[in-house]
């Protein structure tokens, strides 16, 4: 009987053993995870590009590819905005414009349609086509900067809701991309200003450091492309990352930092120049239809030498 008697009191002692263990387990994780926080540090930030610099290629031409699967984009569509866009990832300068023209094309294409609508889309098209190309070099890059306790933003021609997608996928802080007139959450077909691109980045970064207490000489930029040489020249700490030709003989006069996470002939294809319009939204698909033409054209011996003509 006192055996009976004594066993649920051994055995509440034990489990009150693992209880005390659990907690003090528990405790301990947290007294680790307080120490591996740090103090936010609110002076400083860094900027991202996306295009060729967080991701591999443009990240509307991939928005634009998912649309077009989704038969939002017709093939007149497509012819109207393909030639500038090609036009211009081929030689990496720009007919201002063409590029004009482009742009208000592609806005008229959009008009009417709703903010939530184009935005849902963004979210499937960055799961299916943009996640996996991702530069994970970049990523960490802008990992040490929110582990150091800092802001980090992206900064892109791309229409302000994609880039706050990808932002929002990757846990930074926000994004200042491109903005459109948007009325009663519909999208009217005009602008707020200019694409932002090259200069307009620089003022971009600048009215957010005036608005968030920003020291601009203790923040950092990183970019693949001498286009934003503005913005990379309005911080303290510039980095090329996969830079065009241009943009590394600009690094190398004013001794910034390289980080190229390409190699061989996918960097001198990757490191062509994204487009830098909304115009590019449709003509990116355009590329996405001429790529679809050579695989089918690999198909046959006659495609299959003209391709290889075509790479020289």
């Amino acid at each position: 009987m006192r055996a009976r008697l004594g066993w649920p009191r051994r055995r509440d002692h034990r489990s009150g053993v693992r209880e005390v263990l659990a907690g003090a387990a528990s405790a301990a994780v947290a007294e680790v995870e307080a120490s591996l926080s740090v103090a936010p540090d609110l002076r400083a930030a860094a900027f991202f590009d996306v295009d060729n610099t967080m991701i591999r290629g443009a990240s509307i031409y991939f928005f634009g590819k998912g649309l077009a699967g989704r038969g939002l984009i017709t093939t007149a569509d497509l012819l109207r905005f393909g030639w500038q866009q090609l036009r211009f990832r081929v030689r990496g300068t720009e007919d201002l414009e063409a590029v004009a023209e482009a742009r208000d094309k592609a806005l008229g294409l959009v008009a009417g349609k709703s903010v939530e609508e184009i935005v849902s889309y963004g979210e499937q098209i960055y799961d299916e086509l943009m996640e996996r190309r991702i530069w994970s070099g970049t990523r960490a890059l802008a990992q040490q900067h929110l582990d150091a306790g800092q802001r980090v933003w992206l900064v892109t021609a791309t229409p302000v809701e994609l880039a706050r997608i990808i932002a929002a996928r990757l846990g930074l802080t926000g994004a200042l991309g491109t903005v459109s007139e948007v009325e009663d959450g519909v999208y009217t077909g005009h602008l707020v200003g200019v694409p932002l691109h090259g200069a307009a980045k620089a003022e971009a970064v600048r009215a957010l450091a005036e608005r968030e207490g920003l020291e601009l000489a203790r923040c950092a930029a990183y970019s693949d492309s001498h286009n934003d040489v503005p913005m990379l020249s309005a911080v303290g700490h510039a980095v090329a990352v996969n830079p065009d030709a241009a943009l590394r003989a600009v690094a190398r006069e004013n001794g910034w930092q390289v980080r190229d996470f390409r190699t061989g002939r996918r960097a001198a294809l990757i490191g062509v120049p994204a487009a830098a319009s909304a115009g590019a939204l449709f003509g990116g698909v355009a590329g996405a239809l001429a790529l679809r033409r050579r695989s089918l054209a690999r198909r046959t011996p006659l495609g299959r030498l003209r391709v290889r003509l075509s790479l020289g």
